[in-house]
């Protein structure tokens, strides 16, 4: 799952830290959220389906008391949506309460919780992230610290994950580095994040990234890391930069805003198109767009106007109103459009479909051309790792060319980012990126039982949560 991580160590009001950061980082996930806290001798929790502003309120904070908070926000990949998948996951067990809060993916998940199951295993959800509490729990290593390590080594894939008991917070990292995990301080308190942008709410000082088979751990008001991890090729998550991060964070030590706002750049000497305006797809194309328009010398326009307050629910007319999914985010400014030859701006095509609706909609608004450019190259494999990526026969650049998309999603012409361009925007640091998503090329095996078997191809419709483009 990509979802939104967050704790805290030696603060008098933890949990209230961890709803800011939590309510910074509610564009990883928006399905769930929940707080666990410790005041030094028990565990408390508070998990609920929705929005954290929408879950959290000072009677539900007051509830929550400690200085060791950790909080989750969750978009699904593996386990179905509902509250027993919520986390942070909670248990008690010969050592103790134990709260896990996981960002990732694990792909060898089935064969371990087959295995534990045959030994005598409970779950209580259909989450890959209690299997890694199972291990915890069925463990018979001394120490709560040798436990998480045992139990790490035997899990394969993503993860990004924050272990808070009654007196210790524990971030660890896999050794890839897939998900990001950073590490900030506030007067005198240890902070652990997804994203900086969290950091930044609360205004604590970013130190450094946790980094790739890092285990770092807050007790006793002190740290202590260690790297009890094999080196593996790292893989870092190129998709953060391209859609995934708010464009405020700084992720793998590069600002994302900056490096979208390059991808931009790089696009428009790729893929140049004679037009007279720019328009983002909001709010993901934007800094693409700013990019783009600067390379290209046009004039950058907000030709399509966002409602961010829809919510996840809505009631829809029994009369239809043709593409209304789409019409209830985005709205076309016709004075903008009417005549003018338009390139339009998006991060990614996935399936195709809400690209399709879009171009119409841009037409319908009187827009004379319409060409479609893409900052990244088409993605055509599935990802394990914690994007939501629909199955490889779902995504249309796994079955059409760049032509046939173009033809189905109604464009004038279609452009996508190369490969070598998005990588030349990271530079130096590309042979440390996983870009699967584009290539096939999966730094750690996918075991086979993920496949399809309709084509012989990836499945991922069985993974652990986050956002889909």
């Amino acid at each position: 799952m990509d979802c939104g991580i967050f704790g805290i160590y030696g603060h008098p009001e933890a949990s209230k830290i961890t709803y800011l950061g939590l309510y910074g980082l509610q564009h990883r996930g928006q399905e769930s959220s929940g707080i666990v806290t410790s005041d030094g001798k028990r565990l408390y929790s508070h998990r609920q389906m929705g929005l954290v502003a929408d879950i959290f309120n000072e009677d539900v904070l007051k509830k929550l008391p400690g200085h060791i908070a950790v909080g989750h926000n969750r978009y699904s990949t593996t386990g179905t949506s509902e509250l027993k998948n919520a986390q942070p996951f909670v248990v008690e067990y010969s050592k103790g309460g134990l709260a896990v809060s996981h960002n990732g993916n694990l792909v060898n998940a089935h064969i371990l919780r087959e295995e534990l199951e045959t030994s005598g295993s409970i779950f209580q959800s259909s989450m890959d992230s209690e299997i890694i509490v199972h291990l915890i729990a069925t463990s018979r290593a001394p120490t709560v610290l040798e436990r998480i390590i045992v139990s790490l080594q035997r899990v394969r894939g993503a993860y990004s994950i924050l272990f808070l008991t009654e007196n210790s917070l524990i971030a660890a990292r896999d050794p890839s580095g897939f998900r990001p995990l950073v590490m900030g301080t506030l007067r005198g308190s240890y902070v652990f994040a997804s994203e900086t942008c969290a950091l930044d709410l609360i205004e604590a000082h970013y130190e450094r990234e946790v980094e790739p088979g890092e285990i770092i751990v807050a007790a006793e008001g002190k740290l202590n890391s260690v790297k009890p991890f094999k080196e593996e090729r790292r893989g870092h998550c190129i998709f953060e930069y391209v859609y995934f991060a708010r464009p405020d964070s700084v992720v793998y030590g590069r600002n994302v805003n900056e490096v979208r706002k390059q991808l931009g750049r790089v696009l428009a000497r790729e893929q140049p198109a004679p037009v007279d305006i720019i328009i983002p797809v909001p709010d993901s194309g934007v800094p693409a767009a700013i990019g783009y328009a600067g390379e290209a010398g046009l004039p950058f326009e907000m030709g399509l106007i966002r409602n961010h307050y829809v919510g996840r629910t809505f009631i829809e007319p029994e009369e239809g109103i043709r593409h209304f999914g789409v019409k209830i985010k985005l709205n076309p400014v016709r004075e903008t459009l009417e005549g003018k030859r338009v390139v339009l701006i998006d991060d990614s095509i996935v399936r195709g479909t809400t690209s399709r609706k879009i171009v119409k909609m841009v037409r319908d608004a009187g827009a004379k051309e319409v060409h479609m450019r893409i900052s990244s190259p088409p993605t055509t494999h599935s990802c394990f790792y914690g994007i939501d990526t629909p199955t490889r026969e779902e995504l249309i650049a796994s079955s059409h060319t760049i032509e046939e998309t173009r033809q189905f999603i109604g464009a004038d012409t279609l452009g996508h980012l190369s490969l070598k361009g998005l990588l030349s925007v990271v530079g130096e640091a590309a042979p440390h990126f996983c870009a699967a998503c584009f290539t096939g090329e999966y730094p750690v095996e996918i075991p086979l039982e993920l496949r399809s078997p309709q084509l012989g191809l990836f499945d991922s419709s069985q993974n652990n949560g986050s956002s889909s483009p």
